[in-house]
């Protein structure tokens, strides 16, 4: 690669994470384990593997007092509380969890509402405010979503209506015309974690509002258990990716032991069922790669209320029947998602010819492109490049306002990315929000072109070819004798492991004594390691030729359930031959 980043995309580079010293481990953790913990920055059981006794109070998170009272004499009066939630599995795990629990803590006037994607566009928008008038609401929850809805929040108070914001998002320069904001990420806000999901920070105004209950004697009798909501919680904080630090951990260690304990609500057990999943061996990755998506694909090429739906009821039967619904959903999301993503790889090929590297930040758009899609898009590329991507498509078919989806890589911060962009060129971007690894935003579509410009000349000035370097994190090799199955779900079982607390894999080299290709793109191995067998598997690893007589693999160390006993499979996630 060239100083400038623009020289071929360069080869990932395995990287083994430094083990500090850290304190005393309690004798019965596996040293492999307190090795792995070491590595993430955990020097006690108790930050490795946080209960929720050690959950972070909430005391110290902004607007929760004038939060709590709005929610408050709005059930002494039984106003009508309507929670708004968005369109991904955050937003839908909130609106239940928000739903769910303020039932529990005795409101009895409570509905929901979430934006269709096609119709309303992001968040409390003024259009989905007007629907929202047949609801006649008095009292507006926007959970996952608000920091951001100011032209829907001025209409809402417009109608009389009050409106509490619960976020996690990044606000901008002003906030919206709310009643109460409760957003982690606010400006000089004190909570100590801002790695809170959009659950998250629902499941810490419900927790606030029980104790303002006890405190004033108006709790319903038997006293509510919030810890019921938990399983949401983790669904959603898992899914949306945001830092799994230990406040979080907890929360979703929390919710994984009531789901492999059989007791989730209704709708995620349905959903754990038709992903063929065993809930008693649930893991964080579960959520993620199989949970989430169905959840999110109703959101994506439907409407989201069908997914809130599935989690409000109580009915396992109608569950099941809204959880097949969803799996056929998901089917049509994968199909359109490869659909686009092969699109786009054309049109890369026809920009980065030869060895020439694409842009530093990519920019994608195609006019028949599904608008619920461009973030799964905009992520496969940014996977593949190692570059910032924002996949552009029309709000709804030949409309000339385009919705954009961005993923970034470590290092470039794509909100303030946008942020840069707008203060430079204030007409260019209508709206605009997100984290620093993912963001949404607004686009005329004549101003496609001048953003592209502006948003290269960003990534020039703040991407280096340190930060375009792509690496694969390594904890080490394992020893012979730690090719076992108490390994490996030690390994499975020590988790949650998620965003910024990555899952354990380890590299090594190993000979390849056999090979075959399965399901037409993955690869199934058979490795050799000082006289040890050891089979594995590349998913979508067959590149059309065989692998070479000796490789170089991360992988993850996983229980082989399916061949049962002892039986371990290494997981592979890079692969590169060995001279």
């Amino acid at each position: 690669m060239t100083p400038d980043g623009r020289g071929p995309v360069a080869s990932p580079v395995l990287r083994r994470r430094p083990v500090p010293d850290s304190a005393q481990w309690p004798p019965g953790l596996p040293p492999l384990l307190a090795r792995v913990y070491a590595a993430r920055g955990a020097t006690t059981l108790e930050t490795a593997q946080p209960k929720l006794t050690h959950l972070l109070p909430p005391d110290t998170l902004g607007g929760l007092d004038v939060a709590v009272a709005l929610l408050a004499d709005a059930i002494a009066d039984g106003r009508r509380i309507v929670v708004v939630g968005d369109f991904d599995c955050d937003g839908a795990t909130a609106c239940a969890v928000g739903v769910r629990g303020l039932r529990l803590l005795g409101a009895r006037n409570v509905a929901h509402a979430v934006p269709n994607r096609m119709v309303h566009g992001y968040g409390l928008s003024p259009a989905l405010v007007e629907d929202l008038a047949a609801l006649q609401p008095d009292l507006i929850v926007t959970v996952d979503h608000g920091i951001a809805c100011h032209a829907g929040i001025a209409a809402a108070k417009a109608k009389g209506w009050q409106v509490l914001v619960t976020d996690h998002h990044l606000p901008g320069e002003t906030l919206p015309p709310a009643d109460a904001i409760v957003d982690p990420n606010q400006r000089g806000d004190a909570f100590p974690s801002k790695a809170l999901a959009g659950v998250g920070v629902m499941f810490y105004v419900l927790l606030a509002l029980r104790r303002h209950l006890r405190s004033l004697g108006r709790l319903p009798e038997p006293q509510p258990d919030l810890s019921v909501l938990l399983d949401l919680v983790a669904v959603g904080t898992v899914a949306d990716l945001v830092p799994l630090d230990a406040n979080n951990r907890a929360l979703v260690s929390a919710g994984l032991r009531r789901l492999r304990a059989g007791h989730g609500c209704a709708g995620l057990r349905a959903l754990v069922e038709v992903a063929g999943r065993d809930a008693a061996r649930l893991t964080a990755s579960d959520i993620g790669f199989a949970i989430g998506p169905r959840l999110n694909a109703a959101g994506r090429l439907e409407d989201m209320a069908l997914g809130i739906e599935c989690l409000l009821t109580d009915d396992l039967a109608q569950a099941r029947e809204i959880a097949a619904l969803l799996n056929e959903i998901n089917g049509e999301r994968r199909a359109v998602q490869q659909q686009m993503t092969d699109e786009a790889e054309a049109a890369l090929a026809r920009v980065a010819l030869g060895d020439a590297a694409p842009p530093l930040a990519v920019c994608l758009f195609d006019a028949q492109w599904h608008p619920g899609v461009v973030g799964l898009v905009a992520s496969k590329i940014k996977e593949r490049l190692h570059r910032p991507v924002i996949a552009f498509a029309p709000a709804e078919p030949g409309a000339t306002t385009l919705r954009g989806s961005a993923r970034s890589i470590p290092g470039f911060h794509i909100r303030d990315a946008l942020a840069d962009v707008a203060a430079r060129h204030p007409d260019l971007i209508e709206r605009f929000g997100g984290h620093a690894m993912a963001a949404g935003m607004s686009l005329r579509l004549d101003a496609l072109d001048a953003f592209r410009a502006a948003f290269e000349s960003a990534a020039a000035r703040l991407l280096t070819p340190e930060l375009l370097q792509a690496d694969v994190p390594s904890d080490g090799a394992l020893a012979r004798d730690e090719f076992h199955r108490a390994s490996a779900q030690a390994l499975r079982d020590g988790g949650p492991w998620g965003q910024a607390f990555p899952e354990p894999q380890f590299d090594g080299e190993f000979d390849v004594l056999g090979w075959r290709v399965v399901g037409e793109r993955h690869l199934k191995l058979e490795l050799g390691l000082d006289g040890l067998r050891l089979n594995a598997i590349e998913f979508g690893g067959w590149r059309g030729i065989a692998p070479p007589d000796r490789v170089r693999i991360a992988y993850r160390l996983e229980p082989d359930d399916y061949r049962g006993g002892d039986a371990v499979q290494l997981v592979v996630t890079h692969r590169e031959a060995v001279d």
